[in-house]
């Protein structure tokens, strides 16, 4: 990452210009993603026309022989935690790193929940768990979380997400929002992932580089994989070699967004060159009625 006094600089700008846009994305974190999710058990009464059939309690109607229903009451402080991949992929970027534009996004996000009283907490991993940080209110706190994202380095340079979810399902206890933010290369990790969803909501934030999707037409050069060191040299004046490629790209990501899709985890891809604050709004404000549909009720 660039310096230390730079990246603090940088976030007291987001923090700045997350303060003009907060309430939109404040209520779209808050009230979209936990519609219907963030609510505890209050009491039981008869059914009177016009409840919702889907909260009659079925075993208290039986036992009465009359319908009853169960009441919720919304739980107003909410859990989010920032699951934010470390490894060396993320050094990549055409003119923002991945790990730059995952520090921005984390401040934005945090400072957001920060407006609503939110607990946040945050998960450092590469092909292991590096840092985990239990959530908490507060801005000391947060602050704390954003200094952790600028010092902290690396243990290793590899990825493994299904390692990071398989330790959040059992260190969860408080149903929460879980924002991954990652390139998502990484090998399977779908069944771990299907797992935390049965408890918590969960949000992925894919981040990518337009140099990725696409090679430039520049002759032979040499290729490294960040994570592994492993060298190979292509010829890009190939246009066939470059068309395979963007195939194989697109190929995968359209895989990896089908199988977000099908298990119901709310996807954003953002690339490290373009400005986030629009995209991430309108991701979360549309959370509410894509939930809905997700639970039948559309």
């Amino acid at each position: 990452m660039e310096g230390r006094n730079e990246l603090i600089r940088q976030i007291k700008k987001i923090e700045l210009r997350t303060g003009i846009l907060v309430e939109g994305l404040q209520s779209g974190l808050h009230h979209s993603v936990f519609k219907g999710q963030g609510i505890e058990f209050a009491d039981i009464r008869e059914y009177v026309p016009g409840d919702d059939i889907r909260s009659i309690d079925w075993k208290v109607t039986a036992r009465y022989n009359h319908p009853f229903i169960k009441e919720y009451t919304e739980e107003r402080d909410q859990t989010f935690y920032f699951i934010a991949d470390i490894s060396g992929s993320g050094t990549f970027g055409s003119r923002t790193t991945k790990q730059q534009k995952i520090l921005e996004l984390i401040a934005s996000l945090g400072f957001a929940a920060l407006k609503n009283n939110d607990r946040v907490g945050l998960c450092l991993f590469s092909d292991r768990v590096e840092k985990f940080i239990p959530a908490k209110r507060g801005k000391k706190h947060l602050v704390g979380i954003l200094n952790t994202l600028i010092d902290h380095k690396p243990v290793s340079d590899r990825t493994d997400i299904g390692t990071a979810v398989k330790f959040l399902v059992t260190a969860l206890s408080r149903k929460s929002s879980v924002i991954i933010l990652s390139d998502f290369i990484s090998p399977d990790f779908m069944l771990p992932l299907r797992i935390l969803c049965r408890r918590h909501e969960v949000i992925a934030l894919r981040i990518s580089d337009e140099r990725e999707r696409e090679l430039p037409d520049v002759g032979y050069i040499e290729l490294e994989d960040p994570e592994t060191g492993e060298q190979l040299l292509v010829d890009t004046s190939d246009q066939a070699f470059r068309e395979r490629y963007r195939t194989l790209v697109e190929d995968a990501e359209k895989t990896l967004h089908h199988e977000f899709m099908k298990n119901r985890i709310h996807e954003l891809a953002l690339t490290t060159d373009e400005p986030y604050e629009i995209p991430v709004k309108t991701f979360f404000a549309g959370l509410a009625g894509r939930r809905r549909y997700h639970d039948g009720i559309l």
